[in-house]
């Protein structure tokens, strides 16, 4: 497992990390302790260095069990958690008494005394304009509550607005095969003002795997269900915003005229990403062993050929851009 520094002022950790939300069961299969902690163990066995969850996966509970394994881990980890999307402060109940409590809540959870790195969990663009949710973060790191800060958003406007803001060390963003645009309008920005990138939905909800077909179902609490138009949330948060069959259409388009011969879908969806400088981690979910396994191994592929770019940027501009859907 290769490693990348977070940001100019911030840590080094692998530049594959794990994204915990399922280990919360907000959606899908109910991960079991047993099951969570096989998957935070071969995480560990394979390299990674960093967990990603939030306050709000599962009321609390993925950070429960990774505060749980913390205690049985004697490799160091970095965890970085969310804040701003839990009940008692979204969409319009902030301040800095409900953030203290939040993090303290989040501290007890995790069995830490200081939270590595604190990111606002895609909150509403004119909290983020308004500018006092981070003087509020800046106090309590200087109280020590939190070690960094960062943001987790949802558009380049946003993630624009936060990297004005002195001692972010992150922006969180959504970036992937399908989600090409932040490459010429944000990454250069954030290169500049040396703010580490956190790639989510890196598969764009299990799409870009490659698996998926007309006839697949999702569970009904899957958000690939019930949200697969943004009926829930940001339609972004769900297959990338693309609706579902054109997704599909597009991957095997991938398949047929792209896929290098010796690459599955999914190590050609996350090599990309990897390819790009600006990127500090990716945090692909898993729920199971065999897909940390597969993800992890992804860092020590060789970069992607020119020609495979070129390809992937034409398809973008020629295919996929005019289909996105929801803030971007």
């Amino acid at each position: 497992m290769k490693n990348r520094r977070l940001g100019s002022n911030g840590f080094n950790i692998s530049e594959v990390g794990l994204g915990c939300w399922q280990l919360g069961a907000d959606w899908g299969k109910d991960i079991s302790k047993e099951n969570a902690f096989s998957i935070l163990n071969e995480a560990v066995k394979n390299g990674i260095t960093f967990f990603d969850t939030a306050d709000v996966y599962g009321d609390g509970k993925s950070e429960a069990l990774i505060g749980e394994f913390l205690k049985t881990c004697d490799k160091p980890i970095h965890v970085a958690t969310k804040f701003g999307r839990a009940g008692n402060a979204y969409p319009d109940k902030y301040s800095k008494a409900v953030l203290r409590k939040t993090i303290e809540e989040s501290i007890e959870r995790l069995g830490v005394n200081s939270i590595d790195l604190l990111q606002l969990h895609c909150i509403p663009t004119q909290y983020l304009r308004d500018g006092d949710i981070f003087d509020w973060l800046r106090e309590l790191q200087q109280e020590g509550l939190i070690k960094h800060f960062g943001a987790s958003v949802e558009t380049v406007e946003e993630g624009l607005i936060c990297m004005e803001q002195e001692g972010l060390l992150s922006l969180q963003v959504i970036f992937n095969v399908f989600r090409q645009k932040l490459v010429n309008e944000l990454f250069p920005k954030a290169e500049e003002k040396g703010v580490g990138i956190i790639v989510r939905l890196p598969l764009a909800s299990g799409l870009l795997t490659g698996k998926f077909n007309a006839e697949t179902i999702f569970p009904e609490t899957d958000h690939r269900n019930f949200n697969r138009n943004g009926e829930c949330f940001n339609v972004g948060e769900t297959f990338a915003g693309l609706p579902f069959e054109k997704g599909l259409d597009i991957v095997e388009n991938i398949k047929k005229d792209i896929l290098p011969s010796d690459l599955s879908m999914v190590q050609l969806a996350l090599r990309w990403i990897l390819d790009h400088d600006a990127v500090s981690t990716i945090i692909p979910g898993a729920s199971s062993t065999n897909q940390v396994i597969s993800n992890a191994e992804v860092s020590n592929l060789d970069v992607l050929s020119s020609e495979t770019h070129e390809a992937l940027i034409h398809l973008y501009k020629t295919t996929i851009h005019s289909e996105i859907r929801g803030g971007y």
